[in-house]
């Protein structure tokens, strides 16, 4: 999967399942601060992320993850 399709994944699903303000989903974006994802909205995320992509996320790999733009490496890392 191209690293495009994986953004347009990411963003369909923070619009439509987590509601998120579409101008607040740009590749800078700090998951918690800006989007206001928050630790119920992550275990949605890891239910989507497995249903869409394919895999689990594990928590502690994503420790490092801030940014959208980091989260989206992370899943193209996973892909690979």
């Amino acid at each position: 999967m191209e690293r495009t399709e994986i953004e347009e994944k990411v963003r369909e699903f923070l619009i439509e399942d987590l509601e998120i303000d579409e101008e607040k989903i740009v590749p800078g974006a700090l998951l918690k601060d800006d989007l206001g994802i928050d630790s119920l909205d992550f275990v949605d995320i890891v239910v989507i992320v497995e249903k869409k992509f394919g895999f689990k996320i594990k928590p502690d790999e994503m420790a490092g993850v801030k940014t959208l733009s980091q989260f989206c490496d992370y899943i193209a890392e996973k892909m690979k």
